[in-house]
């Protein structure tokens, strides 16, 4: 087998590993080798084909991690109940100490506790702090 041929398996067996470990590290590597081995058929020293792998290595193991930040960046809003947690409501209910009442929040209802188990009068301002089941926990505001 030709050592160019070695190159461009090389860096099939790092993509193939890359699919089962995510991180970038082993594409950066199959990567460059399979560009190794295509350069592999134009300059003969051997040397050559390991300065040329640790350069192109290096550089694109610099860029995919730059990239896979952007692709794995967390910028999701939340969605469903969770979307409720800060919003502000308006009690509809009156909540009792350590009792279950009502808060209207955008336009729906929700059972409602106090987070310190406090009373609230109905048409108070509360602000939503977390979600019990299907119930709001709320702080006066």
């Amino acid at each position: 087998m030709e050592v160019w041929m070695l190159w461009v398996v090389a860096g099939v067996i790092c993509i193939i590993i890359e699919i089962f470990t995510p991180g970038f590290f082993f594409m950066s590597l199959g990567v460059s080798a399979i560009i190794t081995g295509l350069l592999a058929l134009f300059i003969e020293p051997v040397y050559w084909h390991f300065i040329i792998f640790i350069l192109v290595s290096f550089l694109l193991f610099l860029n995919l991690k730059k990239l896979g930040k952007k692709l794995i960046s967390d910028k999701s809003k939340p969605t469903n109940v969770s979307a409720l947690i800060g919003k502000i409501g308006k009690v509809t209910k009156k909540i009792p100490i350590d009792g279950k009442g009502y808060v209207k929040i955008g336009g729906e209802e929700w059972p409602a506790m106090e987070i310190d188990n406090r009373e609230v009068e109905v048409d108070s301002k509360v602000i939503v702090k977390n979600i019990d089941g299907n119930k709001v926990i709320v702080e006066k505001k």
